[in-house]
């Protein structure tokens, strides 16, 4: 009996252990707003670990019956499969941007994290929750001596001149921002909507785009 309660505590333990290192990846995603937090990290940390415990524990009733042959990877590898239909769910396009990417790459490593620690590799798993964490709140920071180009959908409401577009592409031709894609449609009051996906310099500021086009009398709004 002593045993067997043993056993369980040690079970209870993998599972807290697990829900601990799903919450501090959650806390940090939650901080930033982003859709799957705290609990959403918490379940999928639990429930991969649960389910390693299933695949490690759950069959030993019958291991060694005549005509029984057990993989306990199998279950390992369709949580690695499964956890992708989640990670598609935090994944969405709005025009020409894609968010959720980080989300669901962090739902998936905490799936990752949660299997480990279900299957006893404590350092592991918490080793990897450290990096998780570290990786999420450093590398969202802007940092100067790393020059990456970034992307932006800018979205502009001019008048109906034909000097309109041609006004936009010379302002971002005197910036060295590139144009990736550009389409223009009618509007209202006889407006015209120009949506713009530019490539800018790397550690451009992007709050520099309003002033770009602050004193032209073509641009009546800008949104980015």
């Amino acid at each position: 009996m002593t045993a067997y309660i043993i056993t369980q505590l040690g079970f209870l333990l993998k599972l807290v252990v697990a829900g601990i290192c799903g919450a501090v990846i959650g806390y940090e995603r939650k901080n930033r707003l982003k859709e799957a937090g705290i609990r959403t990290h918490m379940l999928v940390a639990l429930g991969a670990a649960l389910i390693m415990l299933v695949s490690k524990y759950g069959f030993g009733d019958v291991l060694f019956q005549n005509g029984y042959s057990l993989d306990p990877s199998r279950i390992a590898a369709q949580i690695v499969s499964g956890i992708g239909f989640l990670g598609a769910g935090m994944i969405f396009i709005r025009k020409q941007s894609i968010n959720g990417l980080t989300t669901a790459a962090g739902i998936w490593a905490t799936a990752g994290i949660g299997m480990a620690i279900g299957a006893d590799l404590y350092f592991a798993g918490i080793a990897t929750t450290v990096l998780v964490f570290i990786v999420q709140v450093i590398f969202h920071r802007n940092f100067k001596w790393i020059r990456v180009p970034a992307a932006k959908q800018i979205n502009i409401l001019a008048d109906g001149s034909g000097d309109s577009i041609c006004f936009i592409q010379e302002k971002f031709l005197g910036e060295h921002i590139e144009i990736i894609d550009l389409k223009a449609g009618k509007a209202e009051n006889g407006l015209i909507e120009i949506e713009v996906y530019v490539k800018l310099p790397p550690n451009y500021d992007a709050s520099q785009l309003l002033d770009l086009f602050q004193a032209s009398p073509h641009i009546k709004s800008i949104e980015y």
